[in-house]
């Protein structure tokens, strides 16, 4: 049991590497009146998180790295809490209903890609509606921004993170569907599974 907790950290740290690494390296940068937003692939990561190790795990690791992510670059310090926050969400989110609703442990097949595109949908549709709302709300009211600005970065966060959401989905599903089957027979997956569910 402390043998698979261990995993579990170092799995979580693997994968919160991964998506500052996706979050910062693959971006392409967008300015706007209100602030920069970005195509990036640091949801990849943070939704595989989930999928292999849990919500809670997966929201730790998308937090911590692409919080990290922002927390280092000067142009996105000042929102490194919102997206700690949304990041957490699409892990919790996209945990939830893999482990929880579809059990996608015990499918296989068919029905095994279902619910993990379901799943990452789920997690990444949280993010496409939560993103651009909570957007404007710490621009405006928290940052002090004119609504005008903050307006303007909140629409070009809509169709930056909708653009994310559907490369995450689409990445991250396959991702997870070629690494299981491996991970199923050597024991991993069921190793990253008995600590604690969640």
């Amino acid at each position: 049991m402390k043998d698979n907790k261990t995993l579990k950290i170092a799995v979580t740290g693997l994968m919160a590497a991964l998506a500052y690494i996706a979050f910062t390296f693959l971006q392409i940068k967008i300015p706007t009146p209100g602030g920069t937003t970005s195509f990036h692939l640091g949801n990849t990561f943070c939704v595989l998180a989930a999928l292999l190790l849990g919500g809670v795990p997966g929201g730790i690791a998308g937090a911590v790295g692409m919080g990290i992510g922002d927390l280092l670059d000067p142009t996105y310090v000042v929102v490194a809490p919102k997206t700690f926050i949304l990041k957490f969400g699409i892990g919790v989110i996209t945990g939830l209903v893999a482990h929880r609703v579809f059990k996608i442990q015990k499918l296989k097949g068919k029905q095994l890609v279902i619910g993990v595109v379901a799943s990452t949908f789920a997690g990444l549709l949280f993010n496409v509606i939560a993103e651009p709302l909570f957007s404007y709300f710490y621009t405006s009211v928290l940052l002090g921004a004119p609504s005008q600005a903050a307006l303007a970065l909140a629409s070009w966060n809509a169709v930056t993170t909708i653009t994310n959401a559907v490369i995450a989905i689409v990445i991250s599903s396959a991702l997870y569907l070629a690494l299981a089957p491996t991970f199923k027979k050597s024991g991993l997956l069921e190793k990253l599974h008995t600590v604690k569910k969640d």
